[in-house]
């Protein structure tokens, strides 16, 4: 089953993942109904210009059509009452207006090819028409009213009058027909304008009710874990303190185990050391018995016995002797570390500057046989148990004066900083390096790597992580190898805290 903690943390961020995902989801509606409002309102404005557009386009219609039944009326009045001459100002003003009127409207209908030629089919015939009223207005003022009159109502009985009145009527309904379509387009854009809306806000509003239950399902689980959290730390410092009490018997009963066994592998061990040392003693007359049989008769010796005397017994003692100094001193160092399991520690405030030139100091004979040189930065003081940290110091410099890369000059540096509660200690040297993959192999107890033409048996760095572990602190390293390597002790400041 998960952690508690662990379950805490998997449901923050699953609701942190909820959230941005329908904040996201709500931005994203924002922006989309904002990007269709943008459309929908340029839409929008567009129809609204295109309506206006012909509504200007029938009030130029109008006023084209007005000019020319004032044109007619005052051609009419001017015939009735030839002594009124603002009839005949009326005529002038409305055969002036009517070509602008048609220039006007054909500017509004660039964009429509039917009125345009609407336009044109006008220009024709509203000339005729204004060239006959002129003529007519000519008889008038050359005392032929009759022949006026005639000449006027032909025209109005005229097709072209029909026509130009049919033109017209046409252009209107075209433009009726354009503002009905544009009107429905601009009717259209408004409702999708107001749908885009709904639809956002309907979105928005789903968002921010499943948010809302997403944070009240989190602020539940939250609730529900931190009463969880409660009732742990009621309980933690009695789970800690079994725990550590199961932990210390577990250790001790391995400690004892340790001492026992490597106690008891020690007698039998003594015997084959000491039956060796006998078989080393009788060996030396067996050989020299050889040696006589072999002036004196050698007809008697074969040479198998010769083989056997003088080579293959002194061998096999010497593999014997090897064998057991091996296992002699993997049980001492057994024993040791057993040993330091069960010594009590004892804390104390530790001037590591002087601790470390001592540590140097019972090395000189081995650096200046090397050409090593040892370099010691200033130090920060620890309290801890002194004899733990001179073992695990002079082992990591043992170590580093040990494997230095042949036909390169030993450099040794140690160095430390403090920080907060805890200080670390760096040695570093410039030696063979450790490969990648025996990182945390030769941590490990009877496990060494590279090249093994070193006296050892791997147990070194195995009791100084074991060292640091009782005292509060960790071990670790960094290298390449052929380019050196960095152990660093990291310790409490203060021992026990």
């Amino acid at each position: 089953m998960m952690p508690l903690s662990d379950r805490l943390l998997v449901s923050e961020a699953r609701f942190n993942r909820v959230l941005l995902a329908f904040m996201a989801l709500g931005f994203l509606s924002l922006v989309a109904a904002g990007v269709a409002a943008a459309w929908v309102t340029r839409q929008n404005q567009t129809h609204g210009f295109w309506v206006g557009h012909s509504y200007r386009v029938e009030n130029a219609i109008g006023d084209a059509q007005r000019a020319l039944d004032e044109n007619v009326v005052a051609r009419r009045g001017e015939l009735l009452a030839p002594d009124h001459a603002e009839y005949l100002t009326v005529f002038n003003r409305s055969a002036t207006e009517l070509p602008r009127a048609l220039d006007r409207i054909a500017t509004l209908t660039r964009d429509n090819p039917r009125q345009q030629a609407a336009v044109v089919r006008l220009r024709a015939l509203i000339a005729v028409q204004l060239a006959r009223a002129r003529g007519s207005f000519a008889l008038e003022a050359a005392g032929k009213p009759e022949e006026a009159v005639r000449a006027f109502r032909a025209e109005l009985a005229d097709r072209q009058v029909r026509a130009i009145r049919r033109t017209f009527r046409a252009m209107d309904a075209e433009e009726h027909q354009l503002l009905r379509l544009r009107d429905a387009d601009q009717q259209a854009s408004v409702r999708l304008f107001y749908e885009v809306l709904t639809v956002a806000g309907l979105i928005l509003l789903l968002v921010a009710i499943v948010s809302l239950l997403v944070v009240l399902r989190f602020t539940r689980d939250l609730t529900a874990s931190r009463n969880g959290l409660r009732t742990l730390n009621d309980t933690l410092e009695d789970q800690v303190a079994t725990r550590t009490a199961d932990l210390s018997r577990a250790n001790e009963e391995i400690q004892r185990f340790a001492y026992i066994v490597s106690h008891d592998l020690r007698s039998p061990l003594v015997n084959v050391m000491g039956f060796t040392a006998e078989l080393e003693t009788a060996a030396r007359p067996l050989g020299e018995l050889v040696d006589r049989v072999e002036a004196d008769a050698p007809a008697l010796l074969t040479l198998d016995a010769k083989e056997a005397a003088r080579v293959d017994l002194p061998e096999s003692i010497a593999f014997i002797r090897t064998a057991t100094g091996k296992m002699d001193r993997l049980i001492n160092a057994i024993l040791r570390l057993s040993r330091e399991g069960r010594r009590v520690i004892t804390p104390e405030r530790l001037d590591m500057d002087a601790l470390v030139a001592g540590i140097r100091d019972t090395m000189t004979h081995q650096l200046d046989a090397e050409g090593t040189v040892v370099t010691v930065e200033p130090l920060p003081p620890v309290v801890s148990d002194r004899l733990a940290v001179e073992q695990i110091l002079s082992n990591l410099l043992e170590n580093a004066a040990k494997y230095l890369q042949p036909g390169r000059p030993g450099r040794i540096t140690v160095s430390g900083e403090q920080r907060g509660d805890r200080v670390s200690y760096a040695v570093a040297d410039n030696g063979r390096g450790i490969a990648l993959a025996d990182h945390q192999r030769v941590f490990d107890l009877f496990r060494r790597s590279g090249t093994q033409d070193k006296p050892g048996e791997g147990i070194g760095l195995a009791h100084v992580r074991a060292l640091a572990y009782r005292l509060g602190g960790t071990v670790d390293m960094l290298s390449e190898l052929g380019q050196g390597a960095t152990f660093r002790l990291i310790l409490p400041a203060v021992y026990g805290t």
